[in-house]
């Protein structure tokens, strides 16, 4: 089990991240390069009125209070890989569609799993320049 503890300090270990707000919830960004604001990787994303109905209507059995992490994926192709390999942790809502993010369920993710997932979401938006720095070692993180 993971926790938005967990979420920031895997984020903040990552190269030139800064935790922000986004719709008054916690945000971990990537800089842009130039003067691009930075890009949001992974954010706290609390399930909607609606996103309940939808999952209710599906079967799944989601609490409102759940903690729910939204996680950038490199991709509508990526997008629906993770969600094929991971049923047991990763979900969407029809407020993504056509959007390259999913939905990670934090009491059902290990810190290793966690890890994975929001460096992949840290290298879907970084500088690519940045991204292959750090892929090859040449980062402070």
């Amino acid at each position: 089990m993971s926790t938005f503890e967990d979420v920031a300090r895997l984020a903040r270990a990552l190269p030139e991240t800064e935790e922000t707000t986004s719709w008054g919830n916690l945000t971990w960004a990537v800089r842009s390069g130039g003067k691009a604001k930075p890009k949001g990787f992974v954010w706290e994303r609390p399930l909607s009125k609606k996103d309940q109905a939808f999952l209710t209507a599906e079967g799944a059995e989601v609490p409102p209070n759940e903690v729910i992490l939204g996680v950038r994926v490199d991709g509508l192709a990526e997008k629906e890989a993770v969600l094929a390999a991971n049923p047991d942790f990763m979900f969407t809502t029809p407020h993504f569609n056509g959007y390259p993010a999913v939905l990670v369920r934090l009491d059902r993710v290990d810190e290793a799993r966690l890890r994975e997932v929001v460096t992949d979401a840290w290298l879907a938006v970084a500088p690519k320049k940045l991204a292959d720095q750090f892929l090859a070692g040449e980062t402070d993180s």
